[in-house]
């Protein structure tokens, strides 16, 4: 019995018993090839034919000129094709981007390079230059030749060259990002590369979230929570700055340990914090000295950071607008269109905005129509810069 289940089909199998040849049939053999033989005998004549009756064709075959072509030739359309392709080249040495097209395919015709100016690069972070060793992890300081973090990683300011000399600027500050995935990936993905983005000290994963600010261009804030007037019932969250603490900064070197690469701090509520001298001193005086500067979000009017920021050579501004996180629509348009006049009058004007669902589009679509109507938009740190140097030296606030 055979293994038919694990040997492979036709192999393996017995050899079939042969026939024994038979002379009746080596006889038939022979006859047959007398008479083929005796048949070519008789046919012999005919074969003189050379084709031997078989039928023929013949072909003429003939020389024809090809007809001029109706394009140019050959050789000039592969002088269009590398001349088109060196003027790309030409393209991308001189905008600095460089095209790696999948395959080794050629050039298209038409080639669009956009530069969006959301993409600008910021310097890479952490920077040593301007990092310490802190009890909850790495803190800014100022470099050993003076480099501040609020300069080291900020983003250039570049003016459209389609706006007049002196036009308007207006800084955007959109807070809250970091605490829900997918706000915060519109915020960082959506809003033009000049909105400075305020990002909260929370979150699985601060650091990552700075990271993917910063590569789509947005210097970054830290959000820092403080004390508000009816604490503990409106709890902004753990290492709140409070009162109570006095002149301690472990909370505040605990919040600024969260992520790194970030220009400066701003206030998330706080109406009690930054009323008080005695707990709103040393706290500037600390962000001051590492380097950092600061922006008041504006909703308190009895904020001391006004006439503290000078006297501590702090580097600060003040919100003209902020758009509260239960605002409706018609209130952020009036929000906006404020920010749009105090911008005409003053020259600049900074708004303050939280990163929430009925907000974000509205806010992409007011930062990218501002140079239409003649405003340029501004990161926080061109701002901030100017109101030390004009205004806070001179005891003005606005």
């Amino acid at each position: 019995m055979t293994d038919e289940l694990n040997a492979p089909l036709g192999l393996n199998a017995a050899p079939e018993p042969r026939a024994a040849p038979r002379r009746r049939g080596r006889a038939v053999v022979f006859a047959a090839a007398l008479l083929g033989g005796a048949c070519l005998a008789a046919f012999a004549p005919a074969m003189r034919d050379p084709q031997a009756g078989r039928p023929v064709a013949v072909a003429r075959i003939e020389t024809v000129e090809p007809p001029a072509p109706a394009s140019a030739p050959a050789e000039h359309a592969a002088t269009e094709s590398d001349k088109r392709a060196d003027e790309i080249a030409d393209i991308e040495k001189r905008s600095g981007v460089k095209i790696t097209r999948i395959g080794g395919a050629e050039a298209p015709g038409a080639l669009v390079i956009r530069l969006d100016e959301q993409h600008t690069a910021l310097a890479l972070a952490p920077d040593k230059r301007v990092m310490e060793k802190g009890r909850h992890g790495p803190l800014p300081k100022i470099g050993a030749d003076g480099e501040k973090p609020m300069e080291v990683y900020a983003r250039p300011a570049a003016i459209s060259a389609r706006l007049p000399a002196g036009a308007p600027r207006v800084a955007l500050v959109v807070g809250g990002v970091g605490l829900n995935a997918q706000l915060t990936a519109s915020a960082i993905d959506e809003l033009p590369g000049a909105v400075t983005l305020a990002l909260a000290p929370y979150g699985a994963d601060p650091e990552s979230v700075a990271a993917k600010a910063r590569d789509r261009g947005h210097e970054i804030l830290l959000q820092a929570p403080m004390e508000p007037y009816d604490y503990p019932r409106e709890n902004p969250g753990p290492h709140t700055l409070l009162t109570t603490r006095g002149a301690g900064l472990d909370d505040l070197r605990w919040l600024m340990s969260r992520f790194s690469g970030y220009i400066g701090v701003v206030n998330y509520l706080g109406a009690q914090f930054t009323a008080d001298e005695t707990a709103l001193t040393p706290t500037l005086t600390d962000i001051a000295g590492r380097g950092l500067l600061f922006l008041d979000d504006g909703t308190s009017p009895r904020s001391l950071v006004a006439s503290l920021a000078p006297r501590l050579a702090l580097t600060a501004a003040r919100a003209d607008v902020a758009i509260d996180a239960g605002a409706s629509g018609e209130a952020v348009e009036k929000a906006l269109t404020q920010i749009e006049a105090v911008a005409r009058r003053n020259g600049q004007a900074i708004i303050v905005a939280g990163a929430l669902p009925r907000t974000m589009a509205r806010l992409a679509r007011f930062a990218r129509e501002l140079e239409r109507k003649g405003i340029a938009l501004v990161p926080l740190s061109a701002l901030a810069a100017r109101v030390e140097d004009k205004e806070a030296r001179a005891g003005k606030w606005k």
